[in-house]
């Protein structure tokens, strides 16, 4: 249908002619301004089908398909309304009554051609403009999903990940009619600092729920734009990689020969990122202004420290969805060079090893990758930290090296096995309160996940040093809870120890001491607390590797313990 046609069939009273007026007197239509239409003005709108679009151009009308970009109620019953639906709504800011576009006629007969795409809201990622894959219903929801999964702490708001939902049923249209206009203003993060197990503090910036929703939206396109594109040595935070890839990539380059690294630490990396040079990597990939303009806003939010907003000029507030994404981004310039120069290195976020032969080939690149990073990157090396040594002198995400027989094999590091015993001394204090079923539940849950980790090491003899002293510590964690000498007797001759030898080990003064005699090591045996459910990880380990469990020659019924 011409638009001669459809105008005849259609009543538009905000139809302006040459003569100025308006309504059924204006003439001849010169101009229309859908602009200054409203759901009270008109009667008989355009179809559905032929809903009419603003155009950055001002040569032709366009009518386009309506389609349903952004998410409704039907198939969840939380985002709800069309992309369309939030653009009528009216801002704060009166923006989009003021964007009046107006669109001109040529010829009464001419037909509506679409004009082209206005500069700057395209990317090469498959025909669509980054925004709207951004807002694309499908992602908004999935992005949904793994914000309540990953759950977390409020931000500045005080909003709970438990809160998002209802609230974006109430206020989706308004937040989607503010990004779409460009108006939507992200909340500082909240700042919060969390000890390293090294020293000093690792400061965090949480988002709010809201914004960690938009931020994980965005992350969801672009990861797949940009990491086509990342180097082969980047480990971190990629879909498809972990640390464990990481760490046999630098055992194979051991194993070649390279047996000095040059163990390079950034300094608080991610509060030294400078947004111009970041920003310009972003460009080089989505060329999409609104989606860059959202990005520069998320990282000049502000962090609120002790209830004041600090501005931010620099670096991309760690804890946020879309932080790691932007570290990869930032120090893809790094990887590059690095393959250029063609050395063998590993990078896992921040944190990257460079695999050479000697000490003196490490130190002159240590010294020229320290160059590229202060001057192109405007990075800073994190002195303390970094260092030439044998690979075995050095840890790399909480992993070592060592040699046996030959074979490079993979080992925890002194400072991790060091933070286990010091989890496990919190857990198993002898002063501490609580039913013992309760204490062992905490200790499997806290080992089960530390194994599920390290279960890399080669040194299965580590595992079993640590569950004999884990046992130890329960010992006289019990021990210590009978306190006097004769609930001792009592409870030792309850576990079946004879009552000529329970008074031996109902004596003493030192817990520790008393857990490893031979009369509390027979009442509390390693068969009691497998009745009672603590599971050890040699058993974590076994299981995870697929190992089959050593038994003493007595047979499989006499695991060796």
């Amino acid at each position: 249908m011409s638009l001669d046609e459809w105008a005849s069939n259609h009543e538009v009273r905000a139809i302006k002619g040459r003569n100025g007026k308006s309504g059924r007197d204006a003439g001849i239509a010169s101009v229309l301004i859908w602009g200054d239409l409203s759901p009270g003005q008109t009667t008989g709108n355009p179809p559905r089908k032929g809903r009419q679009r603003r155009q950055g151009s001002a040569e032709a009308i366009v009518l386009l398909a309506s389609q349903q970009e952004g998410p409704n109620v039907e198939e969840d019953g939380t985002l709800d309304g069309t992309r369309d639906e939030p653009r009528r709504q009216t801002s704060p800011e009166g923006d989009l009554a003021g964007r009046v576009e107006a669109v001109k006629l040529r010829e009464p007969t001419q037909r509506a051609e679409q004009s082209a795409t206005p500069a700057g809201r395209t990317s090469e990622a498959g025909g669509e403009s980054v925004w709207e894959q951004v807002c694309e219903r499908k992602n908004l929801f999935r992005a949904l999903k793994r914000v309540e999964a990953n759950g977390g702490a409020p931000g500045v708001d005080g909003m709970t990940v438990e809160a998002l939902r209802p609230y974006l049923k109430a206020h989706w249209l308004e937040m989607r009619a503010a990004l779409d206009a460009g108006t939507y203003r992200p909340s500082p993060v909240r700042r919060v600092e969390i000890p390293k197990p090294d020293g000093g503090v690792r400061l965090l910036g949480i988002p709010t729920v809201m914004d960690r929703l938009i931020q994980q939206a965005i992350a969801q396109v672009m990861t797949p734009l940009f990491d086509l594109l990342f180097s082969s040595h980047s480990y971190g935070f990629r879909p498809g990689r972990r640390a464990h890839d990481a760490v046999q990539a630098a055992q194979g380059y051991i194993r070649e020969g390279y047996t000095w690294v040059v163990d390079i630490d950034l300094e608080k990396y991610f509060d030294q990122v400078n947004h111009d040079m970041l920003m310009t990597r972003v460009y080089r990939v989505v060329k999409d202004k609104r989606v860059l303009k959202l990005i520069r806003r998320y990282l000049q939010s502000g962090v609120m420290v002790n209830g004041v907003v600090m501005e931010t000029e620099e670096g991309t507030p760690q804890g946020g969805p879309l932080s790691p994404l932007l570290a990869n981004i930032m120090l893809d310039d790094l990887d590059k060079e690095l393959e250029k120069r063609g050395h063998r290195f590993v990078r896992y976020a921040d944190d990257c090893n460079i695999y050479v032969k000697t000490e003196r080939a490490g130190q002159r690149v240590m010294s020229s990758v320290r160059q590229f990073l202060e001057k192109k990157l405007k990075l800073k090396v994190n002195e303390k930290k970094s260092a030439v040594a044998r690979a075995g002198q050095r840890k790399f995400l909480g992993f070592s090296f060592f040699r046996r027989k030959g074979e490079v094999l993979i080992r925890i590091a002194d400072q991790a096995l060091q933070r286990l015993h010091e989890r496990l001394r919190a857990l198993t204090r002898r002063t501490r309160s609580g039913r013992l079923e309760e204490i062992i539940r905490q200790i499997n849950e806290y080992l089960r996940g530390w194994m599920g980790y390290f279960r890399l090491a080669d040194t299965p003899s580590v595992f079993e040093d640590v569950d004999r002293w884990l046992r130890r510590r329960l010992r006289q964690l019990l021990w210590k809870r009978w306190k006097r000498g004769t609930t001792r007797w009592r409870e030792l001759v309850s576990l079946g120890v004879p009552r000529s030898l329970a008074a031996a080990g109902a004596t003493g003064t030192s817990p520790w001491h008393m857990a490893a005699s031979p009369v509390v090591h027979t009442a509390l045996s390693n068969s009691f607390w497998l009745t009672q459910g603590l599971c050890t990880l040699t058993e974590h380990y076994h299981h995870l590797m697929h190992i089959p469990r050593r038994t003493a020659g007595c047979g499989p019924a006499c695991p060796v313990v």
